[in-house]
């Protein structure tokens, strides 16, 4: 492990230089000559299929190859970015990465089979889902400081619910902590659908989460949305503020997926795959489908993946030192 928080210390020192890492030549034969695939770091449904799923029509429509999703879960992330790591640098096999994969996982990761900083490059960035805060409408919260004031009351008796141990709505209930001056009980389930349900059933009080995966219950009555960690009101949840309108600014966290390939692919590849890839996410289709699942479309060029990684990679590292998280 801290071989490889040293590796990352040092590739943000050096202004992430796996971009320096592609090669500059020109790739033998036109590409792309064949169908492309896009590796998924978890099983069909959620949100990362949901993205992956609906960019990839477009992209086969621009690359003029098929683009196959094939779905790679486990470890949060790491079978499928070791594979693609570890696959021909040609441009045939891409990696869906996200927070997991390369903003906070490298922090909590005892030890990988690959190299996250060398051995995969960035391409472009995909999109971003901010999160909102859900209650148990039992609860009789009716805003944020109602939780803060029982919290204070109860302090380390107020529960909240995440995905996991080290996903994004984990360390955003960190986050909430940390801001908010107040002690939680952090309750790590096996993926978005049981913490859930034991929301709605009360046995927890509070979830993170995109609000595709809590919208249904908040309609149902049985959740209530106090927050959203975004800069903006979220559109499936407008009638809640944001963190930063409750004057509690800092605690603005987005789900977000990328695309990165082998660290010795062609640049002429990566940067066909960025222009194509960017061009796919301002198709109007792929707008709407996104904006019906409260998502936004990003794109960009590598060095500005790059970028966005990194500073995410610091700041969720920090996130996990001042929580006291540890390692797995």
């Amino acid at each position: 492990m801290a071989r490889l928080r040293t590796i990352f210390a040092l590739g943000i020192a050096a202004g992430w230089p796996l971009i320096a890492g592609a090669q500059s030549v020109a790739p033998s034969t036109a590409y792309p000559s064949r169908p492309v695939k896009l590796v998924v770091p978890v099983p069909p449904g959620g949100a990362a299929d949901f993205i992956a799923r609906t960019i990839a029509p477009r992209l086969s429509a621009t690359l003029g190859q098929p683009v196959v999703v094939e779905n790679r879960a486990g470890a949060s992330g790491a079978i499928a970015s070791d594979f693609v790591a570890k696959s021909a640098a040609d441009g045939y096999t891409l990696l869906q990465n996200s927070i997991t994969t390369h903003g906070i996982g490298p922090h909590l990761a005892n030890k990988l089979p690959y190299d996250p900083m060398k051995d995969l490059v960035p391409v472009t960035m995909l999109a971003r889902l901010p999160l909102i805060m859900a209650v148990n409408a039992g609860t009789g919260w009716r805003s944020v400081q109602d939780l803060i004031a029982e919290a204070r009351r109860l302090p380390g008796r107020v529960m909240f619910a995440s995905s996991g141990k080290g996903g994004a709505p984990h360390l955003s209930g960190e986050l909430f902590r940390i801001v908010a001056g107040i002690d939680l009980l952090h309750v790590p389930y096996k993926g978005s659908g049981p913490a859930v349900t034991d929301l709605v059933g009360g046995q927890v009080q509070i979830m993170f989460d995109g609000a595709p995966s809590l919208i249904a219950q908040v309609q149902s009555g049985k959740l209530r949305v106090l927050a959203a960690a975004s800069a903006e009101r979220n559109p499936l949840a407008p009638d809640a503020p944001t963190f930063r309108e409750l004057g509690l600014p800092g605690i603005e966290v987005a789900l977000w997926y990328g695309v990165m390939v082998p660290a010795a692919t062609p640049t002429a590849v990566i940067e066909r795959l960025a222009t194509d890839i960017d061009a796919a996410l301002r198709v109007p289709e792929v707008v709407e489908r996104f904006r019906s699942q409260a998502t936004e479309p990003m794109g960009g060029s590598p060095r500005q993946a790059a970028d966005f990684i990194r500073a995410e990679y610091a700041r969720w590292g920090e996130v996990i030192r001042k929580a006291g998280v540890s390692p797995d």
